[in-house]
């Protein structure tokens, strides 16, 4: 009788686990799934099609790096902009399916997606260590991502337009701001072609606003959608604005980081980057650290030492890619295309002029 009533006990218990794990990948979860790594497939086949028309269009005309717009022109690049797009609005349609605890992790398979094509089709070349830095850089991120806090639920726009009005993250949106502008005007011009950190910086800054407006402005669809509209208030197209601007600024310094430099770098530098801001906005804007708990806070702070051992592991890429005898070819091209004669090396810089000799 006992042993009966231990095998109906373990049988009930089966069954609610998998009734528990069934409800767990429910089929909005299981749409959401597929929709992210749809994203991750196209948004890490955007940057290497991207590249090879910057490439096509910079072999024609004055390249994105050095200012020009002649990649407008190169339908090849065109095809890689629709790709992203693509890949970003699967992005945001899985946010609307799946809780952001199981989307956002999944981008960083973009990194991986990207790094392998970037090997097979550009044939750009990572030392062992950068593997290793890459794999750091998604391992931080993936922790950093998995253990923040959970974000409060929203229910008009409006609502959404309080909390970026709350001081702490007007602070923040300000210096954000001001950062962005003195990159652009100041540091840019002179350290653009030889620091990586320039570029996807602006990128990585505007983004985390870029990041808080999508979100706004997915509340609003969602909310019109069910019947209360959302687009009856100004704040809704004062958000579209911010995203429009912000989309286009990134767009144009991207450019610029993937026509510079090596794309398997510039792809888990700019995730990292771009995960921590938005995540540190996301956290500031919703003031969702009420809720951590220490240990949350510890993992936390675990994933950004990972991400900065990978980072440092990155830049140390350089000085060991190709050897003494690259880096001494390497500079030599680059100083005969770019009038650089001052014996300094380019640090990550893309390596197509050497492959060509």
């Amino acid at each position: 009788m006992a042993s009966s009533s231990s095998s109906s006990s373990s049988s009930s218990s089966s069954s609610s686990s998998t009734s528990s794990w069934r409800e767990g990948m429910s089929s909005d979860n299981i749409k959401g799934l597929v929709l992210a790594l749809s994203s991750s497939f196209f948004i890490g086949a955007s940057f290497i099609v991207k590249k090879k028309g910057l490439k096509k269009a910079g072999a024609s005309g004055i390249r994105a790096g050095s200012g020009g717009y002649s990649y407008l022109y190169e339908p090849l690049w065109w095809v890689g902009m629709i790709t992203m797009i693509v890949g970003e609005i699967a992005n945001f349609a899985a946010y609307a399916f799946a809780p952001a605890i199981l989307v956002t992790p999944l981008g960083a398979l973009s990194i991986i997606i990207s790094a392998a094509l970037a090997h097979i089709i550009l044939r750009e070349r990572l030392h062992i260590f950068g593997v290793l830095g890459c794999a750091l850089c998604v391992v931080g991120s993936t922790t950093i991502v998995l253990h923040a806090p959970q974000e409060r639920e929203i229910e008009s726009v409006p609502e959404v337009w309080d909390l970026a009005m709350d001081p702490a993250f007007l602070f923040y949106a300000a210096l954000v701001i001001t950062a962005t502008f003195v990159l652009i005007f100041h540091v840019i011009p002179q350290y653009g072609q030889t620091h990586i950190m320039v570029y996807i910086g602006v990128c990585s800054l505007v983004g985390s606003l870029s990041v808080m407006s999508v979100k706004a402005l997915g509340i609003a669809i969602k909310l019109t959608l069910s019947g209360m509209n959302q687009l009856i208030y100004p704040q809704t197209w004062v958000f579209a604005l911010v995203v429009t601007v912000c989309v286009l600024t990134q767009m144009n310094y991207l450019n610029k980081a993937l026509d510079t430099f090596n794309t398997a770098v510039v792809s888990p530098i700019y995730y990292v980057m771009f995960t921590t801001l938005t995540i540190v906005a996301s956290v500031i804007m919703f003031k969702d650290w009420d809720r951590q708990s220490p240990t949350q806070v510890i993992t936390e702070i675990c994933g950004f030492v990972t991400i900065l051992s990978g980072t440092f592991l990155l830049h140390r890429t350089k000085d060991m890619t190709d050897g003494l005898q690259g880096s001494s070819i390497r500079l030599n091209k680059h100083s005969e295309e770019d009038g650089l004669d001052d014996g300094e090396g380019i640090p990550l810089r893309r390596q197509d002029s050497m492959r060509s000799t």
